[in-house]
């Protein structure tokens, strides 16, 4: 039988009484993003590893073939904060790679101009 990751998670998550806000709040997502997450048939490593930090909780019994035991030794971090989830993207990195991209675009363009003529 095929696992569903992301209902476990979000099963395990209810079990453990955890709120989806203040899930959403500690990783720095929107609830929504949340909810996109329990409806991953398969949910990254990262992620299922993260929130049992977060909700001190321990994957390897749900996935053993992600996690061994000793992968999860919960640590109890001072500051949930502190947790490093996914950083937003750089934005001008975003508009740096589009501008070059549309560099690249408009010498073809360019190019194939020249060559029919």
């Amino acid at each position: 039988m095929d696992k569903h990751y992301g209902q476990i998670v979000e099963l395990i998550i209810r079990k453990n009484g955890f709120s989806i806000s203040e899930l959403a709040r500690i990783t720095r997502m929107n609830r929504r993003s949340v909810y996109n997450w329990f409806n991953q048939k398969y949910l990254k490593k990262d992620i299922i590893y993260q929130i049992g930090i977060i909700i001190n909780h321990d994957f390897s019994v749900e996935f053993p073939e992600l996690f061994r035991k000793d992968d999860f030794k919960i640590q109890n971090p001072s500051n949930l904060n502190d947790l490093t989830f996914w950083e937003a993207p750089n934005p001008s990195l975003w508009k740096d790679k589009y501008i070059e991209l549309l560099e690249k675009y408009n010498t073809l363009l360019i190019n194939k101009i020249e060559s029919n003529m």
